[in-house]
C-alpha cells in the first residue's frame, strides 16, 4: 500500500498482492479450525475509511488521541453529498472465493462516518441531508453483505467507549445509538439476528484510546442497538466478573455474545487453557447457548500498523480456537 501510494506500484499489482493476503488469511484460519472465516480486512486502508474512495475530503478532520501519545486523525467531508465509493459486499465477494467456510463481513458504523461532517456546516449541504444520505449508505453497505450470503454481518462501533471520553454527559453516545438504529430499523428480526456490533477501547499501535473509560458506561447503551449478536472486548479488563456481571442484565432472549477471549495488544500469546478458563468464567454468567468467543480487536485496523505479526496473531487465534473447543467439551456443548 505505501508503494502504490508512492507510485512504485501499479494498482494492478497491488490488488494482485491483496487477493494473496487475503487467500493466505483464510486459508491459516481455515488451517486452524476456525469455522467462520474472515478477509482479514487485507484489502482496506482502515476499518473505517474503506468507504470513502472519491469523495470530496480534506485532510484535517476529528483527531483521535491515544494513551501512548500518538494519534488519528478522519478526513472531513468537504463537499456533499455522501455516497459509499466501495461497499464492504465487494471485500465479501472476493473472500467468498478463497474460503470453504463461512465468511464474516465487517463493516463501518454509520455513528463513527458521522464524524465526517464539520461542526461548521458545508454550504449548500446540511446535516439533515447529509444523515439521510449515510443513514441509507449504511444500511445499503449491510444489506448487500446479507444478500451475498455473508455468515453474519459485524458493525464496529470501536467509538462507543470513546464517546464517553469526548462528552461524559453522554449525550453523544446516546445520539450514535440512536443513529445506529435509524441504519439498523430497516432489518427484520430474522435479519438482526445475522447482524451483531463489535465495541472495544480502540486497538491501534499496541495502544487504546478509551480503555480509561469506565465499561459500565457504555454497556447499557450498547445494547440498546437493534442486534442480535454483540462482540465484546474483554480479555484485557481488570474486571471480567464485573463487566460479565452487567451483561447478564442486559442479554435480551435470542440474543448471543462473543466474549474477548485474546488481547491483540498484548505480546504473549495465550496459550489454549488460559482461554478455556476464560470461557468458562463467562459461562458462570451467561448461557452456553448464548455464548461465543471472539478476539479483543483486530490486529491491524489500520494498514500501516506493523505492531503485530501475522505469526502472532494466527497463534492467538489458534488459541482462541483451540481454547473455545475445550470449554465446549467440559460445558457439555
Amino acid at each position: 500500500m505505501q508503494a502504490h501510494a508512492a507510485g512504485k506500484m501499479s494498482a494492478e499489482s497491488l490488488h494482485v498482492v491483496q487477493d494473496l493476503a487475503v487467500n493466505d488469511t483464510i486459508h491459516r484460519l481455515e488451517e486452524i479450525g476456525s469455522p467462520v472465516v474472515t478477509d482479514g480486512e487485507q484489502s482496506k486502508p482502515s476499518f473505517a475509511t474503506y468507504p470513502l474512495l472519491g469523495l470530496d475530503l480534506a485532510p484535517d478532520g476529528v483527531i483521535i488521541p491515544f494513551a501512548d501519545g500518538h494519534t488519528r486523525q478522519l478526513p472531513r467531508l468537504a463537499r456533499g453529498p455522501l455516497r459509499y465509493g466501495v461497499n464492504a459486499a465487494t471485500y465479501l465477494k472476493t473472500a467468498q472465493r478463497y474460503a470453504r467456510h463461512p465468511v464474516k463481513q465487517a463493516v463501518i458504523s454509520a455513528s463513527a462516518l458521522s464524524l465526517l461532517y464539520p461542526q461548521s456546516g458545508i454550504d449548500g449541504y446540511t446535516r439533515e441531508e447529509f444523515v439521510a444520505d449515510l443513514v441509507s449508505a449504511a444500511e445499503k453497505d449491510i444489506r448487500e453483505c446479507l444478500q451475498a450470503n455473508a455468515a453474519c454481518v459485524q458493525i464496529d462501533f470501536t467509538e462507543g467507549r470513546l464517546a464517553l471520553k469526548l462528552d461524559p454527559s453522554g449525550e453523544l453516545l446516546r445520539a450514535f445509538v440512536e443513529l445506529n438504529n435509524r441504519v439498523l430499523s430497516g432489518f427484520s428480526d430474522a435479519e438482526w439476528q445475522k447482524i451483531g456490533v463489535h465495541t472495544c477501547p480502540g486497538g491501534d499501535r499496541d495502544s487504546t484510546h478509551s480503555a480509561d473509560v469506565d465499561y459500565m458506561g457504555l454497556l447499557p447503551a450498547l445494547f440498546q442497538l437493534k442486534v442480535g449478536r454483540f462482540y465484546i472486548q474483554l480479555a484485557s479488563e481488570k474486571d471480567r466478573k464485573r463487566v460479565l456481571n452487567t451483561i447478564r442484565g442486559l442479554l435480551q432472549p435470542g440474543q448471543v455474545v462473543f466474549v474477548g477471549v485474546t488481547d491483540p495488544i498484548s505480546p504473549k500469546v495465550e496459550t489454549s487453557e488460559e482461554v478455556r478458563d476464560r470461557v468458562l468464567e463467562a459461562a458462570e454468567f451467561i448461557s452456553p447457548e448464548s455464548l461465543g468467543t471472539t478476539d479483543d480487536c483486530g490486529f491491524s485496523p489500520f494498514a500501516d500498523d506493523t505492531s503485530t505479526s501475522r505469526d502472532t496473531a494466527f497463534a492467538k487465534i489458534r488459541s482462541r480456537v483451540e481454547g473455545t473447543a475445550m470449554a465446549g467439551k467440559a460445558l457439555g456443548v
